[in-house]
């Protein structure tokens, strides 16, 4: 099974992208979803968050508050680290599980949607990267008009992701996501589906 790794910056379009995958049948695992999975209630990633963060991170009823664990380690790497420690390996052997899971069902090829792939240079992990790609002026409006953020907070957050022109060197395909147009956006998805499909019928023939 051929394994797509897709990335891209916020708000440059990822999840609508993932969508119109999934829409036609392409299995997708998100790591976003497999996040908040490794610190469900009764988990070891939650017993290992608690441990490094204390109790304070967790709300009434004993599940993660996020907001007040993203507030620990915003401006503190040594935090961010640890808590990357924590997460990333149950993160990634969830995700393995999951794309085995659907190359034992038969699928040609599945994505993987990793907002911080090249950040946690996972690119060698997967067949073909595949960039959603927006400018900083795109992303920063869209994050304006989705979550009400300033110019400088959107900046901030920026400044902590790769930059574009790094994701875009280790991309193997690109979709360009500026536009907003919706059709285009699903023309294009449909030719790297087709392309992806070829692909991995090939690897097929070669075996």
């Amino acid at each position: 099974m051929l394994r797509v790794g897709l990335t891209g910056g916020i708000a440059s379009g990822k999840s609508r992208v993932a969508e119109l995958f999934s829409a036609r049948g392409v299995p997708v695992v998100d790591a976003d979803v497999l996040a908040r999975e490794v610190v469900a209630p009764g988990s070891d990633g939650l017993d290992a968050v608690v441990a490094a963060f204390g109790a304070e991170v967790l709300d009434r009823d004993g599940t993660l508050n996020r907001a007040r664990l993203r507030q620990h380690i915003f401006a503190d790497d040594t935090a961010r680290k640890r808590l990357e420690a924590i997460l990333h390996p149950r993160i990634r052997e969830r995700m393995d599980r999951a794309l085995a899971a659907h190359a034992e069902a038969g699928h040609p090829w599945a994505l993987a949607v990793i907002p911080l792939l090249v950040e946690t240079g996972q690119q060698g992990r997967f067949d073909r990267i595949l960039v959603v790609d927006a400018s900083e002026a795109t992303q920063i409006a869209r994050l304006a008009a989705r979550d009400g953020a300033t110019e400088g907070d959107a900046r901030a957050i920026l400044a902590r992701q790769a930059r574009r022109a790094d994701r875009l060197r280790h991309a193997d395909d690109v979709i360009a996501n500026d536009a907003d147009d919706a059709a285009a956006l699903a023309e294009r998805v449909a030719e790297l589906d087709t392309f992806y499909r070829g692909l991995a019928a090939g690897r097929r023939d070669e075996h």
